[in-house]
């Protein structure tokens, strides 16, 4: 559809519809969890995640090429609706070649699958504020498609949206106060708490880590473009640089997790992450090219590290909810990277680069709420069998 797309408008909805795509990386979040023990998961949740992000820098270069290839004014289109016909093949080959567990294993369901399960009034209270973001971005977007954006949506269809999106919260609402409404009748058996503080802390960090990279990638062309008075092509070629560290980066950050902790691994990751993007917001025209984008990757380190140190957590914390933890810590990243576009639209590169820095400062002191996975959550089957899982 996006190949084929004859306006701007078709685009759009075309690019829209592929957002729906990321609920894919949410789902293999999940499965990866089913499949490696505690002590290996980070390393394995990396290469998972890596290999994501490093798809779309190796496609940011090959896909130009092979446009080149297909040639004429219509290359690029058959160039982006070959990723379609590889992707329909995959799908085939994964549908054939997957399982949710090993032979053997339980998959683990939520209770209640409209809304995510809490197990004090406190964590409900907390997990209907830490939604509140994630509407309020939609209404950005939205906003971005008035006539006082993109002129795309009429302002009454805007206002539209907004109202639509306060009805939807509503019901959100209502949904997860009816999945939760036991908490106000009796307290939950001690077996079966857990803290979603801990989901809190992972959001903002994604939304440091992983939304800082979106935005990034997004302007880093363009960045280098103008501050070194270069071609796009190359430029781009540069900027990419960026985003092919996820191979080893995001592996190495959970693979660190692994062998030294996810608590003080994160830790350590969001400061050099604070302290990478103060660095960019030095760079200038006087800079050599080749330290710019040594800052550049070395920023990046950090950023993709704690990617990966992020989603060593996520299946730690409650196993059956692991696929909704993972769904709102994701949803987190692209959150970031509306609000840092948004930012970008405002001010100079280089306070954007600081205001990225600034958040990874708040993350950072968000994670001293984070406490270390240690011994074993409890998970209860369907006939009331318990069932321990060593998250260290």
């Amino acid at each position: 559809m996006f190949a084929f797309a004859n306006s701007f408008e078709q685009a759009a909805i075309a690019r829209f519809l592929l957002g729906f795509i990321g609920a894919g990386f949410v789902i293999g979040i999940r499965m990866v969890s089913e499949w490696f023990p505690a002590k290996e998961l980070g390393t394995a949740e990396g290469i998972y995640g890596g290999w994501g992000n490093f798809g779309s820098a190796a496609a940011a270069i090959l896909l130009p090429s092979l446009a080149l290839i297909f040639g004429g004014e219509d290359g690029w289109r058959y160039a982006v609706a070959a990723t379609g016909v590889l992707s329909l093949l995959f799908s085939i080959i994964y549908y054939k070649n997957s399982s949710d567990t090993p032979k053997g294993s339980t998959y683990f369901k939520p209770q209640n699958v409209g809304a995510m399960e809490v197990t004090s009034k406190a964590d409900l209270a907390l997990l209907l504020i830490m939604k509140l973001p994630m509407y309020a971005t939609l209404a950005l977007l939205a906003w971005k498609l008035s006539p006082a954006g993109v002129k795309m949506l009429s302002q009454e269809l805007v206002y539209s949206c907004y109202l639509a999106l306060i009805a939807l919260y509503a019901l959100d609402f209502w949904k997860t106060y009816q999945v939760n409404k036991n908490l106000f009748v009796k307290p939950v058996a001690d077996i079966e708490k857990y803290k979603f503080k801990q989901v809190a802390v992972l959001n903002v960090l994604y939304f440091a880590t992983f939304g800082s990279e979106l935005a990034v990638v997004s302007m880093l062309p363009l960045f280098f473009s103008e501050v070194f008075k270069l071609d796009m092509v190359y430029a781009g070629l540069l900027a990419s640089a960026y985003a092919f560290m996820n191979l080893a980066s995001r592996p190495g950050g959970g693979w660190i997790s692994d062998r030294f902790g996810r608590k003080k691994t994160l830790l350590i990751l969001t400061a050099g992450l604070a302290l990478g993007y103060f660095g960019m917001g030095q760079i200038d025209g006087t800079w050599p090219l080749f330290l710019a984008v040594a800052m550049a990757m070395a920023c990046s380190f950090f950023v993709q590290a704690g990617e990966g140190a992020v989603f060593a957590a996520v299946p730690l914390i409650k196993r059956r909810l692991t696929g909704q933890i993972a769904g709102m810590t994701g949803a987190y990243g692209n959150v970031g990277a509306v609000f840092y576009l948004t930012v970008l639209s405002l001010v100079s590169y280089q306070s954007f680069f600081y205001v990225i820095g600034a958040t990874a400062i708040l993350g950072f002191v968000t994670l001293l709420l984070l406490e270390e996975p240690k011994g074993s959550i409890a998970e209860v089957g369907p006939d009331g069998e318990v069932t321990l899982i060593s998250v260290s």
